[in-house]
């Protein structure tokens, strides 16, 4: 007697697919077996999926019992195999009846069971229902917990049950499970509003830069000056995500178990956190900061304060937009784009000439490379603080940044200016002879690496597209110049 029923196996926040193959031989011992790379939780299930199958008054099979996780080429971890084990020991002890195989055929299924037969949410629902448009499979049946965010994937049938006897009479004919709706967004933390920002006109105007291309940022100047309400207010100015990038932001959470919610993401860890925390890392790979900050905003503040691997853990990812974590059972990739936007103090003491404390010597030449702007955020005047607030809201930045995306997406398509290579800075962003020539200048007389050449273009890019201009001219390379204030400042 055997079987086999769907389900998959979670790599990194992707779904792969996997076979539950449960074949019952005649023995006079009874003894269970579970093959291809299980872990200590796999291996545990079928002490679950008995009781389980006892509590919904299910005979678990005599004889030799022999399960298959199939392929036995990748690693099987956690206990969402609960249930397709259960449902593929039923259908070859013949509880179930011959038409529960076609049906079962249709379905992917996954689930962590409880002792007394009900099911408790697993992560990777979102991915598991990806999986299942592509394998051309109708129904994924998932923990009731689970389902809403699977519904978020297009057409797929995510059905959610409350236990193993739900499954079994749904896969028998004998009642039908709902189909579930895609959950309500948790509502975003808007952030604060720019209109509360009081002076900082060259810090403001490099927020919206930032936002309009794509751009990362590094803020420097003394405790107080508003370098941390700046960055909390640019997840107010981005535009909303679109549909694909709502979807990977959703499998991230899903896989994570961190809330859905509307808005790009704002990740803002602590100064003490690990490499593996700020990219991602373990014996068994999990997202970092940064990929749960995908599509959205990443803040360090304190810079310098973080471990000196942290930072040099950020240098690849973000240039290539992903993460790669590679063990010696093979490798796991993690989608890692995100704009970088990082607050430090001009010294440890908090004023002074910047680095000259050598607070500098944690960031490497490399990483600031990878910061297309680099702006001083000096004390707010007085008479700023007392003063009529007359500065734009973040609504009226937003309705601009998102006027530049439109510009960009008509021209380039989905890459920002951030992220276009050498080559495509060729073709997007011709330069007037005023401007390369001041551009030349700028690089020989700064000093600056060739990466910071194609910084510069890519940011005097952008500032073109602010303006809906196709060339760049001297005052846009005039521009973005301001924004190395750390190149001119040391």
């Amino acid at each position: 007697m055997r079987s086999a029923v769907q389900t998959f196996i979670l790599d990194g926040v992707e779904a792969r697919p996997c076979r539950v193959e449960v074949a019952i031989l005649d023995d006079k011992t009874p003894r269970t077996t579970v093959v291809g790379l299980p872990d200590a939780a796999v291996r545990e299930a079928v002490d679950r999926v008995q009781a389980a199958m006892e509590a919904g008054g299910f005979g678990y099979p005599p004889g030799r019992v022999t399960i298959n996780l199939s392929p036995a080429t990748h690693r099987k971890e956690g206990p969402l195999y609960d249930l397709p084990i259960a449902v593929a020991v039923l259908l070859a002890s013949g509880e179930l009846g011959v038409d529960s195989r076609s049906r079962a055929g249709d379905c992917l299924i996954a689930g962590e069971l409880r002792l007394d037969g009900t099911l408790q949410a697993i992560p990777g629902g979102v991915a598991m229902a990806d999986l299942a448009v592509r394998s051309g499979v109708g129904n994924v049946l998932l923990p009731a917990a689970s389902a809403p965010a699977a519904a978020l994937v297009d057409r797929i049938r995510s059905r959610p049950a409350d236990s193993l006897v739900d499954v079994v009479e749904f896969l028998s004919g004998r009642r039908d499970l709902p189909v579930a709706r895609p959950p309500t967004m948790e509502a975003a933390d808007e952030g604060l509003n720019l209109a509360d920002v009081r002076g900082q006109a060259l810090p403001r105007r490099a927020l919206t830069v930032a936002a309009a291309g794509w751009h990362n940022l590094l803020m420097v100047g003394p405790p107080g000056s508003g370098k941390t309400t700046l960055a909390r207010c640019l997840p107010g100015i981005l535009p909303r995500p679109e549909n694909g990038e709502a979807l990977e932001m959703a499998r991230i959470a899903s896989v994570a178990g961190t809330p859905l919610v509307a808005r790009r993401p704002f990740r803002s860890p602590h100064h003490t956190a690990s490499s593996a925390a700020i990219v991602g890392g373990g014996t068994r790979p999990r997202p970092g900061e940064i990929t749960l900050a995908h599509h959205g905003v990443l803040f360090l503040d304190e810079f310098p304060e973080f471990s000196r691997s942290a930072l040099e853990a950020l240098r690849e990812p973000l240039e290539r937009d992903e993460v790669v974590i590679a063990r010696a059972s093979g490798s796991v990739s993690f989608p890692a784009r995100v704009l970088l936007v990082a607050a430090m103090n001009p010294t440890r003491r908090g004023n002074g000439r910047v680095g000259s404390d050598g607070s500098l010597q944690r960031l490497s030449g490399p990483l600031l490379d990878r910061i297309d702007l680099q702006v001083e955020v000096p004390p707010v005047p007085a008479d700023e603080l007392d003063g009529e607030r007359t500065a734009e809201a973040s609504g009226d930045v937003a309705a601009i940044v998102a006027s530049a995306w439109r510009f960009q997406r008509l021209r380039q398509g989905s890459v920002p200016n951030g992220r276009l290579g050498s080559r495509q800075l060729d073709d997007y962003a011709p330069m007037s002879d005023n401007a390369r020539a001041l551009l030349r200048r700028a690089v020989e007389e700064l000093g600056l690496s060739a990466r910071a050449w194609d910084r510069l273009r890519r940011v005097s890019r952008t500032l073109a597209d602010l303006e809906e201009h196709p060339e760049i001219e001297s005052r846009h390379i005039a521009e973005s110049i301001q924004y190395r204030w750390l190149d001119r400042a040391l």
